[in-house]
């Protein structure tokens, strides 16, 4: 049954579908919060109670156990302004997705090295200095060996830390 005043108002109140994805969205921003490490936990200004839940909830093995535990946790969010929530969780993903840009950016850079294109090398010369560059062609060509002898890629490990460092020093 409608409340008069609301309809008086002209405005409605949320549909039952409309409050359960409500709840659903809390829930699994409860589970983005588990999910974070404790370190950023501690740096998010969270009310005790819902801190303590997800420290709980952390710890619970049992699914329904968790599962209820994680209704609860978004329960308690829903007396939380959960804004600045978002935009920290928001922040952490870009930031990852960024990193994960890198990594596979370098990989790249490392797989064009390992299959010795002479464009590559002619790109990456100008963005790294001469004694970088002559560390890297001794490293592609270790790891070219040591793949043509099927042994550990430890040269190629070693090509990828020095190609990471070599090109956040010409970054910066």
């Amino acid at each position: 049954m409608s409340d008069p005043q609301d309809v008086e108002d002209g405005t409605e109140p949320p549909s039952k579908s409309e409050l359960k994805r409500q709840d659903r969205e809390l829930r699994d921003l409860g589970l983005a919060l588990v999910d974070l490490p404790t370190g950023e936990i501690a740096a998010l200004d969270l009310p005790e109670d819902v801190r303590e839940a997800v420290e709980l909830c952390r710890r619970i093995t049992s699914h329904g156990a968790r599962l209820r535990q994680q209704m609860y946790l978004g329960k308690l969010l829903r007396r939380v302004d959960v804004a600045p929530l978002r935009a920290a969780l928001g922040r952490r993903g870009e930031a990852d997705r960024r990193r994960i840009h890198r990594e596979h950016s370098l990989e790249q850079w490392r797989e064009r090295l390992l299959a010795d294109e002479p464009g590559s090398w002619t790109e990456l010369g100008q963005r790294i200095t001469a004694a970088q560059l002559q560390q890297l062609r001794s490293l592609a060509r270790q790891a070219r060996a040591e793949q043509a002898a099927q042994r550990p890629p430890a040269a190629a490990r070693q090509l990828l830390r020095c190609l990471r460092q070599a090109l956040e020093t010409a970054e910066t």
